[in-house]
């Protein structure tokens, strides 16, 4: 059988490969065990997004923890993942169990563990779990039936939407948008927070709100290069003034100003200590992950508040979150919570807080980002994916292990750091990082400067002396990476050689 890991957030695996029943049911059998072990009756809420099968892997999960005896409470439908963790809470749970891989393509699923805070369940608590996975499925799924358990009462369904939406109602200022003048657009992508805003604010402009596994073929990830069509549908349109997309299990956001731009989390977080601090007068910690601008650091120091830096995946900051008094726990891909809610990324939250912020403000995004610039300066920040076999990544890894990288290119190394992965800074406004993903088998590259142009000439100089050192292969004249070096996943030459930051294959 398959060894089964928690990566940064939770297992992940290919549907039908890795991710099948049976190790499904290994995971959900150690997550019993666990449960038992560490207290008396215990409850666990479970939930599953929009992913092919997921209702199945959710209610053979619900199955063998019911057969173990742990009371569990079952979404009626697809939810998201701040519905799970909301309801964990509600429920006065043990556990919440969500059934996602959250931002990744289309063949995978996944299985979340939140803890009774609401929030990721803290890594020495994942691993305890690991340790108790069998080597085999001890089931007979076969002969496990939903409805023994339901009639048994150990099986409840509940309706996690509605109490979300519940939750949001009694949390923001509905009335204030929905008597603005201003016109709001959503991109579900296809995923869990579909049914969200058409319930809450139904003027809103909706776009992939309905229901389809395959995600029309795309990874459901809240980055530009996925969101095109609904930029672009905001900038045809001339009259949405902020659109908000979120990703597979909606706890990751997406954000476009009127004319259809892109507004990075680092962008998003800053817009919010803002308001928060400046116009609600709430204040406390602000917890941010390695990959996060530090321009983050500037606006703390303008409004007096503590800034700690942690490891990449949210459940560094969760654990934080749960112990101290924090205003702002955010990373750099779109995952943010804050103060208020539950310790948990939450798109839609975070997405329905700057709505909140404009209609109060009375002025456009344009014009709120302008005012953070005229506290921390202009920036702009990137990130490039490349997608890798794996020896051509260790040696790249290695490399920045043994501190082999002095410059990239034009680009002068003058200062390192590698709490997790390889930050390189240029000068004080300019960085680089090298990180690999935790869920992928992708090296992931980000710069910040005070231009995008400048942001994105660093990218592709990184990109071309990572992959002139790890292949020994010429660099190109041009500036783009040669025909030989960037080739697709499977080592056949590419049809188009022009690289831009945000996908290249090795």
């Amino acid at each position: 059988m398959t060894t089964i890991k928690f990566g940064t957030d939770g297992w992940r695996a290919i549907i039908a490969d890795e991710y099948t029943l049976e190790n499904v049911a290994r995971v959900a059998d150690a997550t019993a065990q666990w449960l038992l072990k560490t207290g008396n009756e215990p409850k666990v809420v479970i939930g599953y997004d929009t992913r092919f099968g997921g209702k199945l892997f959710a209610e053979t999960t619900a199955m063998i923890l019911c057969d173990q005896g742990i009371k569990v409470f079952l979404s009626k439908g697809f939810v998201s993942t701040p519905m799970v963790s909301l309801g964990t809470v509600r429920q006065k749970a043990d556990l919440g169990i969500v059934i996602t891989a959250s931002h990744n393509p289309p063949s995978y699923n996944g299985f979340k563990l939140k803890g009774a805070y609401g929030g990721p369940l803290l890594p020495e608590k994942i691993e305890e779990i690991e340790k108790l996975i069998p080597k085999r499925n001890p089931y007979k799924l076969g002969d496990l039936t939903l409805k023994e358990f339901t009639d048994s009462g150990m099986l409840e369904y509940i309706d996690l939407e509605t109490m979300y939406c519940e939750h949001i109602a009694s949390n923001f200022d509905l009335d204030l948008i929905r008597r603005s003048p201003l016109k709001f657009g959503y991109d579900a992508m296809f995923g869990a927070g579909q049914n969200v805003i058409s319930r809450i604010l139904p003027d809103t402009a909706l776009l992939h709100c309905e229901n389809n596994p395959s995600f029309n073929g795309q990874a459901p990830e809240p980055i530009h290069k996925n969101l095109q069509e609904f930029s672009t549908l905001i900038k045809r349109s001339g009259i949405i003034d902020c659109g908000l997309a979120t990703d597979g299990d909606a706890d990751r956001i997406g954000l476009y100003d009127h004319e259809g731009n892109f507004v990075d989390s680092n962008h998003i977080m800053l817009l919010l200590i803002k308001y928060l601090c400046e116009v609600k007068g709430i204040e406390g910690k602000v917890v941010t992950s390695f990959s996060v601008s530090p321009k983050i650091e500037r606006m703390c120091e303008h409004f007096g508040l503590e800034h700690q830096v942690t490891k990449i995946g949210f459940k560094h900051i969760a654990g934080i979150m749960v112990a101290e008094d924090v205003l702002i726990g955010g990373e750099e891909s779109g995952g943010i919570a804050i103060k208020g809610h539950i310790p948990e990324r939450d798109g839609i939250w975070i997405g329905l807080t700057i709505w909140e912020y404009i209609a109060a403000s009375g002025k456009s995004l344009q014009e709120l980002i302008k005012d953070v610039y005229a506290i921390v300066g202009p920036f702009s920040f990137e990130r490039s994916d490349l997608h890798l076999q794996e020896t051509v990544k260790n040696k790249i890894i290695n490399n920045c292990k043994k501190n082999a990288y002095k410059n990239f290119g034009e680009y002068e190394v003058v200062k390192t750091e590698d709490l997790d992965g390889y930050k390189y800074y240029f000068s004080n406004e300019e960085w680089l990082l090298i990180r690999a993903s935790g869920t992928e088998p992708v090296l992931r590259n980000y710069a910040e400067s005070g231009s995008k142009k400048r942001t994105l000439a660093i990218l592709k100089a990184v990109e071309e002396t990572l992959l002139y050192d790890a292949q020994g292969k010429p660099k190109s004249k041009n500036g783009r990476i040669s025909k030989e070096i960037k080739t697709t996943a499977l080592g056949m030459p590419s049809e188009n050689m022009d690289v831009t930051p945000g996908e290249v294959s090795i």
